[in-house]
């Protein structure tokens, strides 16, 4: 008789069990010190949100755990549950025990366990104090206030054709392109109308520019200052006010 073969679902292998946390107590933290404090994402909300859910709640702290496992629970993509997980242990919400080919083995840190940088200047509000971002160092593209910031240093105008824009005209747009290596920091990303953004792609900022004023949609004047304004950008001369 021929034995079944069958392969078994890689399921989360839970380890270090610990007293079961009040469910009420860790969700006002999270909200209340967490998510403003570090300004996560809604993705990183969500995994922590769900790995503190397996882990803690089930009176464990530690999960083993696959990435395909993971993003299938969380319905994102397996790319981005990946870097969300970096993003939690860069933060410090999770301590990266060990990674091999079984999958990640994680400490899923409780929001009173999370230790902010206290080299950083502080803010404290209703007696909770949050860090103030570190501007040089933030994505500008993964929330919500942070995009709005870039839009408002801008006027609300596209940086290149310089046309007023309604929210539903405007995005973001990659000084460099992502594909040269370009960042989503406020040294390298403008606000702009989605005519630009396409007409752009992956070309020059800079050549985009000259392209605009050749089709007489930029004066002389307006494309020097074009110019002046793209290169104080990328000199971090146009620093975005942070609410």
């Amino acid at each position: 008789m021929k034995a079944n073969k069958c392969r078994a679902e890689a399921r989360p292998q839970q380890t270090l069990k610990t007293q079961k946390p009040n469910a009420e107590e860790i969700w006002k933290q999270m909200e209340d010190q967490v998510i403003p404090g570090l300004l996560l994402s809604l993705t990183e909300r969500a995994v922590y949100s769900y790995l503190l859910r397996h882990s803690h709640l089930e009176g464990k702290r530690e999960l083993q755990f696959s990435i395909a496992w993971l993003a299938r629970s969380v319905r994102f993509s397996a790319a981005t549950t990946r870097k969300t997980v970096r993003g939690l242990v860069r933060h410090g919400v999770l301590r990266l025990s060990e990674r091999s080919k079984r999958g990640h083995t994680v400490e899923v840190r409780l929001p009173e366990e999370i230790r902010f940088n206290r080299d950083e200047d502080t803010w404290s509000r209703n007696g909770q104090s949050y860090v103030v971002v570190k501007i040089e160092e933030e994505d500008f593209l993964r929330m919500p206030n942070l995009r709005q910031a870039i839009h408002n240093r801008e006027g609300g105008r596209c940086f290149y054709c310089m046309r007023r824009l309604t929210p539903q005209m405007r995005c973001l747009d990659h000084v460099v392109p992502q594909a040269k290596q370009g960042h989503n920091g406020y040294r390298n990303v403008v606000s702009s109308c989605l005519e630009c953004n396409s007409q752009k792609g992956e070309g020059s900022a800079a050549d985009h520019l000259r392209w605009l004023f050749r089709e007489r949609r930029l004066t002389a004047s307006e494309l020097a200052g074009r110019l002046r304004a793209l290169e104080a950008v990328a000199a971090g001369k146009l620093v975005p006010s942070l609410p």
